[in-house]
């Protein structure tokens, strides 16, 4: 079956005009190399708690990637440790070779968000990760691998 001349001519205008198409008032939310718009005023864990936190594994989030907004690796989650404040954060090396070796520095929990088999890195600008400080084994304490803690999820 043939679409008739006048819906080809509908769907040509409607093209051109731009109807129909997403648009974006000055310009995309926001460019690849920078993080999500800070607009809201909202603290990180209440952002968190928009993103729809699930539950995992916390052996799962080992050895995963972090990622930028450029889908460029920053460095392999190499433990998950609990704060003295209570807090979670991801241990990642930063500064080494092509995500391994490096500083380790502790990434809070409710900065990222995980993206399939890899974590993004959202609330922290890529150029301000080397400026976090350095991560000791005294700063906190490993969370066991079978508890199950919760992390935002996001998409691209």
């Amino acid at each position: 079956m043939r679409p008739s001349r006048s819906v080809l001519a509908l769907a040509l205008v409607l093209g051109a005009t731009g109807i129909g198409a997403p648009s974006f008032a000055g310009g995309p939310p926001h460019a690849n190399t920078q993080t999500a718009p800070g607009e809201d005023d909202l603290t990180p864990a209440e952002r968190m708690a928009e993103r729809f936190p699930q539950k995992v594994r916390v052996g799962d989030l080992v050895g995963l990637p972090l990622l930028d907004f450029d889908d460029r690796t920053l460095g392999f989650v190499t433990e998950v440790a609990r704060t003295p404040e209570g807090g979670i954060v991801l241990v990642v090396p930063v500064g080494g070779w092509f995500g391994r070796g490096g500083r380790p520095v502790p990434v809070p929990i409710e900065t990222v968000a995980i993206l399939g088999r890899q974590i993004a890195l959202l609330d922290i600008p890529r150029d301000d990760l080397p400026k976090l400080a350095s991560w000791t084994g005294g700063a906190g304490h490993n969370v066991p691998a079978d508890d199950i803690i919760r992390i935002a999820i996001t998409r691209r």
